[in-house]
């Protein structure tokens, strides 16, 4: 498997991180390396994580890095994740 971004949550995943980062670059450090290393586990194990709640008949799942939730889903030997929102969002229905 790889792992595939979206360009939106590429986006949205570094906007996040230049955020923590003005407030505290050391844990704008320490969460980028918790993700990407929790992400980089899909790529052995693509059903890990659990289907999003919000939209249990779609085939998306979410991986959860506090306190963020990347959206994901597999599509054939990629696992392409699609959005990252905070867990206190409520994240729209993905496309």
């Amino acid at each position: 498997m790889t792992l595939e971004f979206t360009a939106s949550a590429r986006e949205h995943f570094l906007a996040i991180v230049a955020g923590i980062h003005a407030d505290n670059p050391s844990a704008a450090r320490g969460f980028r390396e918790r993700a990407e290393l929790a992400l980089r586990e899909l790529e052995r194990f693509p059903e890990s994580g659990r289907h999003i709640p919000e939209f249990l008949g779609l085939p998306h799942r979410e991986l959860i890095v506090s306190p963020y939730r990347f959206f994901y889903r597999v599509v054939g030997s990629s696992v392409w994740i699609i959005g990252v929102w905070h867990s206190k969002q409520l994240p729209e229905p993905p496309h």
